[in-house]
């Protein structure tokens, strides 16, 4: 316990020196807010799950609340978010749908009031734990990401339209949350050369101005805009500098994703073309394996990683990279494999990206975690955490994130006694502002420059 004191201690020097100023939420940088991101993790195949076979469908409400379990088996609680903090992450994305069969009136484009509720309810969850939060429009049956080579001006005026009817009301649904809540414009929009990337460059202005336009705290809310396809060689090449203009500096961050090699995180068979990859990493090649990888490795992510920060990151936009992970797979009973090595390779795999993210700093990796018990042999799955028995599933991703990123200790704060506070600012121990709805759990708060415990 006596680090614990220390820490308060600390905090409370701290702030009576007037040095936690820069805690004081919205007046943050974007790049201040997502260098306290790391580690990040996805909320996946949950609330954009809306399908065919879950009755979704474009501009209807046949999605409904059942949507969230449509591909995974697990209702989103307060217990699963606090579990997915005790492993050490400080920030969750949630990706959602909202056009895809949770629209109440096509007409007017309405998004459905009790889906709505209940994404709020879950951005609560993340918030009363303290936990930053990014919430997108994740690929919502395509409707505009799949549009991105469509040059015809009155198409783009069209769904420039719809974009900003959509993310007015998301936005003014969610316009008094703090700093910790993040909006991203899009997921992967489908662009791919300079002139649909042009068409994405209209649209994240569109994003941006039409949350803006709903002022509170949205005003200076950090915003993430997307490169074309989240490819890191497509937005470098084609986005050019090319951010959309704000009214408040300092406040946009890019978004790719990290899905490299191919045949290591996600092929699953054998082509003519090439093997899949079991095998990743410096000392984790299997001899006489023709499964090793022959690309994609450390030199590669870090070529890759060095980019986003020449493009973007030392121009003042940090990078989110919203999706990241690769495949654990059974390949126990493969003769002439090894399931140690290839263990090993998860290991490293997930370990290297946090190390170089955290190392050239500006940037927050976001692991993709789909909830399937179900490895599926040697196809693999993209699992840490099992979100129905709130154990971890990925022990290999977790490890090797956890050696960049430690867990957080277990040092018995949730257990201490509160007593109500009044309505003056409160920090916790980290220097990060809280509400009254993230105190219900108990604990060691810093007000007026004191160390208080709060009921």
């Amino acid at each position: 316990m006596k680090h614990f004191y220390r820490a308060a201690l600390l905090a409370v020097v701290m702030l009576m020196a007037g040095e936690m100023s820069a805690q004081d939420g919205l007046d943050r940088s974007a790049m201040d807010v997502v260098n306290d991101m790391s580690p990040g993790w996805n909320l996946g195949n949950t609330f954009e799950a809306t399908t065919s076979w879950t009755g979704g469908a474009l501009w209807n409400n046949k999605g409904g609340l059942g949507a969230e379990t449509g591909w995974q088996d697990t209702k989103t609680s307060q217990a699963v978010i606090d579990f997915v903090k005790s492993l050490g992450f400080k920030s969750i994305r949630i990706p959602c749908a909202w056009a895809y069969g949770h629209i109440s009136d096509a007409s007017n484009y309405t998004i459905d009031a009790a889906w709505m509720a209940r994404v709020k309810e879950v951005v609560d969850y993340c918030i009363n734990d303290g936990l930053y939060v990014v919430l997108n429009d994740h690929w919502d049956g395509g409707w505009l990401e799949e549009k991105m080579k469509d040059s015809n001006a009155a198409n783009i005026a069209k769904n420039k339209g719809i974009l900003k009817l959509l993310w007015t009301q998301i936005a003014n649904a969610f316009k008094d949350y703090d700093e910790h809540l993040l909006f991203a414009g899009l997921n992967e929009p489908g662009a791919d050369n300079q002139a649909s990337t042009n068409n994405l460059i209209q649209y994240n202005q569109t994003f941006v101005d039409a949350v803006r336009a709903t002022g509170g705290n949205n005003a200076k809310r950090v915003l993430v805009v997307q490169g074309p396809s989240t490819n890191i060689d497509h937005t470098c090449n084609f986005m050019n500098g090319k951010m959309p203009n704000d009214i408040v500096p300092g406040k946009l961050a890019i978004e790719v994703h990290y899905y490299n090699p191919w045949q290591f995180w996600g092929m699953e068979n054998d082509e003519s073309w090439g093997k899949v990859f079991y095998y990743w990493g410096n000392g984790n090649h299997h001899s006489g394996s023709t499964h090793n990888a022959t690309w994609g490795e450390e030199k590669d992510m870090k070529d890759q990683l060095q980019k986003m920060k020449t493009y973007f990151v030392d121009k003042g936009y940090p990078v989110v990279i919203g999706e990241f992970g690769a495949n654990w797979r059974d390949i126990s009973k493969l003769s002439n494999e090894s399931q140690e090595k290839h263990n090993a390779s998860i290991k490293a795999h997930y370990k290297e990206l946090h190390r170089l993210c955290k190392e050239m700093g500006g940037m927050v990796p976001m692991t993709w975690d789909i909830n399937s018990r179900n490895q599926n042999g040697t196809k693999g799955t993209m699992t840490i955490v099992d979100r129905k028995n709130l154990t971890v599933y990925g022990k290999y991703a977790l490890e090797g994130i956890n050696e960049i990123y430690p867990r957080p200790s277990e040092d018995g704060v949730s257990s201490a006694t509160i007593h109500k506070a009044d309505d003056d600012a409160l920090y916790n121990l980290q220097g990060m502002r809280v509400n009254e709805s993230q105190m219900t759990k108990g604990g060691i708060f810093i007000k007026g420059g004191r160390k208080i415990i709060v009921e």
